[in-house]
């Protein structure tokens, strides 16, 4: 690779002092802190949906308004993305992962008004702060850990799934022994307050980042993170896509709503050891393309599969959905991996997050509308499908191109 391609990122001033401040800090210590942080990074937003039904009777609101809480939530999580590089010069990584995550925990509490002003505005502020946090623990990986970017970025994300899981099996529950469905919401406050503090205990000593001479700027003319967006793009889609639609397909195959329910959840578990080990794997044996087209060549043949034979006489559709969440939970860590092995410091780190995980969040608010229209327009799910299968061919086009340029 040319000195282009290896460093891209000129105009992106890093953190000063980084070395010394990376000495200062233990990694076991980081790496806890991370995970802790993480667990918040979807339990918020995974904890709404199995409350919607009491939210539309409670707040007398249709069902679009009900799911353009959730839509906007998502594409201010791209907001926060967009923003996350410039906020994290300003502050340095460490103090504005903690505002991130204070955010989180505001909007948590916003939310606990019981009207929907409050339950949009909260959702906003939840969405945008895990936004932020999302590009910035690249940065604090390639800063802290970045001999094991892999594994950590897998062991962060499953955090972040086991938190959305947990999130959606307690949200009802919970709603039954605090007394309503707003209470609920304000709970996961707890966490992230929890978490803030751990993370503040952490980074404790850390010096204040220095004015920047530069203004940050995200690189889309760099060819590398526009591959990257592309990559995340197809990867986002297929997670919202499926996380959106799964149960309804399976509906309308004549499944009672308790097994759809059930192979979501087989399919939201299937993710986590896609997420856990193949970055991991890829990382050890320095083969990211390779382990990235596995992940995709499980994404790709059970959507299809779940396409053209959802009844299959041997198992029906259960080894499918299991294929697409393992394929589908590699994907996204796989992303920011190699974003972490590619870029030459903590602030290029996370302004090819940034602007990867912008444009990635915001297909993902959009792409299950558009599902959603294609399954009104056609009267059925394939058309839907379709377009998770042309996500995948755009996730395998910036596979190709990634490992054509030479890194791993």
């Amino acid at each position: 690779m040319d000195e282009e391609t290896l460093h891209p990122f000129r105009e992106v001033m890093a953190v000063p002092g980084s070395t010394s401040v990376a000495s200062r800090v233990r990694p076991g210590s980081v790496l806890l802190g991370l995970l802790a942080v993480a667990l918040n990074l979807r339990a918020a937003l995974a904890g709404y949906p199995p409350l919607l039904e009491g939210v539309r009777s409670d707040l007398g609101i249709s069902a679009a308004e009900a799911g353009f809480v959730q839509t906007a939530a998502v594409l201010m999580m791209a907001a926060g993305s967009f923003a996350g590089p410039a906020l994290g010069v300003r502050l340095g990584s460490e103090r504005a992962l903690g505002a991130a995550v204070g955010l989180v925990a505001a909007g948590s509490l916003a939310r606990g008004v019981p009207a929907i002003v409050a339950l949009i505005g909260g959702s906003l502020l939840v969405g945008f702060g895990i936004g932020l946090a999302g590009v910035l623990l690249t940065g604090v990986v390639k800063e802290y850990l970045p001999a094991r970017a892999g594994a950590v970025t897998g062991g962060y994300v499953v955090a972040m799934m086991v938190g959305a899981t947990v999130a959606s099996a307690v949200a009802v529950p919970l709603a039954v022994v605090v007394g309503g469905w707003s209470l609920a919401l304000a709970g996961w406050a707890v966490p992230a307050v929890l978490a803030l503090a751990g993370w503040s205990a952490v980074t404790r000593g850390v010096p204040a980042a220095a004015a920047a001479p530069a203004r940050p700027r995200l690189p889309w003319r760099d060819g590398f993170s526009r591959l990257v967006a592309c990559h995340q793009a197809g990867a986002s889609l297929i997670v919202y896509g499926w996380m959106t639609w799964l149960a309804p397909y399976v509906s309308s195959l004549g499944w009672s709503g308790e097994r759809a329910g059930l192979l979501l959840a087989v399919w939201a578990m299937a993710q986590i050891p896609g997420a856990l080990f193949l970055p991991a794997l890829a990382e050890r044996h320095r083969r990211w393309g390779f382990w990235s087209a596995v992940a995709l060549a499980c994404t790709a043949v059970g959507t299809a599969g779940l396409l053209l034979a959802p009844a299959n006489p041997a198992a029906g559709p259960w080894p499918w959905v299991v294929l697409i969440g393992i394929g589908s939970g590699a994907g996204f860590p796989l992303g920011l991996a190699v974003v972490a092995w590619r870029t030459p410091d903590a602030a290029a780190s996370a302004a090819t997050s940034g602007m990867a995980l912008g444009v990635g969040y915001t297909v993902a608010g959009l792409g299950p509308l558009l599902m959603g229209l294609l399954v009104d327009l056609a009267g059925g799910y394939p058309p839907a499908i379709a377009v998770l299968l042309a996500a995948a061919a755009v996730q395998a086009f910036a596979v190709v191109r990634i490992s054509r340029s030479g890194h791993r």
